[in-house]
C-alpha cells in the first residue's frame, strides 16, 4: 500500500485546511474555533458519531467500516493545541494571534487525521470501526489524561490506539519509531528560596538570596553527572532564575527557580525527585536561608506496545519503503496517558530539513500530508482487513 492517490487529490484541501488552523492558533483547552471546526468536517465527511466536549475541548469522531465481524475498535489520535510563541516565519499565513503560534505541527497533525477520515467515510474498506480522535491541551495540559478520565477508551470500546508525530531532520514523508520507552517522563519542579535582604554594600548583613539559588543551580547539575547510573537517561534543567528586585543595590529577600525533570526509569524518577528536594532544602539550610521545593509527576514515559510498534512500522514501511528506528527522545508526550490505557504505538513522520519544532521559525511541511494520511488508514484498512 504507497501512498494513496486520493491524498495526492486531497492535497490542496488538506493544506488548506492546515493552513487556516495554522493562521487561527489556540493555546491548552482553549481550541473552541478548532474543535468546531474539526466536528463539523467529520459531519460534512459522514462520520456515524461525533462527540464533542470529551477531555473538555476534545472530539471525537466514528467511523464504521463496511462490515464489524471483528468488533474490533481502533483509536487514531492527533492533537489539536498551539504553542504560547510569537511567530517568526513570515509566511503568508502566518499567525494572527499574537504569542500564540503551531510550532510543533499540531495543526498538520489535525489536518492529516481530518484527511483519512475523510477517506475512511468515503471507502470504509475496513472491518470494525475506527474512532478519530482530536486532542486539546498536548502541550503541557494533560489533554490526554482528561480524554481518558473522561472515559472515552471504555465509551467507544477502544481495543488500540496510535498517534503521530512530525519530525524534523527525518527525510520528509519517511517514518521512524522504536518499541519500549520512546518519550521521556517529564517532571517540573519550583524552588522559592527565601534569605535575608539588604544593602548590596553590606551584605555581611544580609542572607544572599542570589548566591543561595546560584549554588542551587551548580549542585542540581549533579543529580545527572553523580547520582545517577551513567548509562540511563536523565535529564535536569533549571529553566527560569527570577529575584524579587531588578535593583543593582540591593540584596534580593527572594528567588524562584523553575525547572525540569526528564527520565525514563522509575526508579531514576524517584530518585531524581528525592534529590531535587535534598539540594535545594540543604543549601538554602547551609547559608542560612530556606527552600521550599515544589515538585510535580507531569507526563509519564510514553511507552510503544511491542505488537503494536511493529505493526505500525510495517504499516509505515508499505507507505514510504522504510521505516527507520528513532531514537529516545527526552521531551514529553501525554499520548503516553492513552497508551497506558490501551496497548499503542506512536510513529514519527518526517517534516525534512526544517526549524526545529518549539521554534519561532518552524513550520509544518505540507509534502508531508499524503504519506501522513496514508499511514492512518493503513492502521485501519491492514489491522482490521475486510
Amino acid at each position: 500500500m504507497p501512498v494513496k492517490n486520493r491524498f495526492a487529490e486531497l492535497l490542496p484541501d488538506i493544506a488548506a485546511w492546515r493552513r487556516d488552523l495554522h493562521e487561527h492558533p489556540e493555546i491548552l483547552f482553549d481550541t473552541h474555533r478548532t474543535s468546531a471546526i474539526v466536528a463539523e468536517k467529520l459531519r460534512a465527511f459522514g462520520c456515524d458519531e461525533i462527540v464533542t466536549g470529551i477531555g473538555r475541548t476534545g472530539v471525537c469522531g466514528v467511523i464504521k467500516g463496511k462490515s464489524n465481524k471483528s468488533s474490533k475498535v481502533i483509536g487514531l489520535r492527533a492533537d489539536m493545541d498551539a504553542l504560547p510563541i510569537h511567530e517568526a516565519t513570515g509566511l503568508d499565513y502566518a499567525s494572527k494571534v499574537d504569542g500564540a503560534m503551531h510550532a510543533c505541527g499540531h495543526d498538520g497533525h489535525t489536518s492529516m487525521l481530518l484527511g483519512a477520515a475523510k477517506y475512511l467515510c468515503e471507502t470504509r474498506q475496513f472491518d470494525g470501526t475506527v474512532i478519530v480522535i482530536f486532542q486539546p491541551a498536548e502541550e503541557g495540559g494533560g489533554g490526554g489524561k482528561e480524554m481518558c478520565d473522561d472515559g472515552m477508551m471504555a465509551r467507544f470500546g477502544i481495543a488500540e490506539v496510535y498517534g503521530m508525530h512530525n519530525w524534523p531532520g527525518v527525510p520528509l514523508g519517511q517514518f521512524a519509531i522504536r518499541p519500549g520507552p520512546f518519550f521521556a517522563a517529564a517532571d517540573q519542579f519550583d524552588i522559592a528560596i527565601e534569605g535575608k535582604g539588604g544593602h548590596a554594600a553590606k551584605p555581611h548583613e544580609a542572607i544572599d538570596t542570589t548566591v543561595v539559588a546560584a549554588q542551587t543551580v551548580v549542585a542540581l547539575q549533579t543529580i545527572a553527572s553523580r547520582n545517577a547510573d551513567p548509562v540511563k537517561q536523565l535529564v535536569v534543567s533549571v529553566t527560569s532564575f527570577e529575584t524579587d528586585t531588578k535593583a543593582h543595590n540591593v540584596i534580593p529577600q527572594r528567588v524562584h527557580l523553575r525547572g525540569t525533570v526528564r527520565t525514563l526509569d522509575s526508579d531514576i524518577q524517584d530518585m531524581a525527585e528525592r534529590r531535587v528536594q535534598e539540594i535545594a532544602t540543604l543549601t538554602a539550610q547551609a547559608f542560612g536561608a530556606r527552600a521550599r521545593v515544589d515538585y510535580r509527576r507531569g507526563y509519564p514515559v510514553m511507552v510503544n506496545a511491542e505488537e503494536q510498534t511493529a505493526f505500525a512500522a510495517e504499516v509505515a514501511r508499505s507507505v514510504s519503503g522504510q521505516c527507520d528506528d528513532a531514537p529516545l527522545v527526552m521531551g514529553g508526550e501525554d499520548f503516553a496517558f492513552m497508551a497506558q490505557e490501551r496497548p499503542g504505538a506512536y510513529i514519527l513522520v518526517g517534516n525534512g530539513d526544517s526549524a526545529p519544532i518549539h521554534h519561532p521559525e518552524y513550520n509544518f511541511n505540507d509534502d508531508a500530508i499524503p504519506a501522513g494520511c496514508s499511514w492512518w488508514v493503513g492502521i485501519a484498512e491492514q489491522r482490521m482487513p475486510l
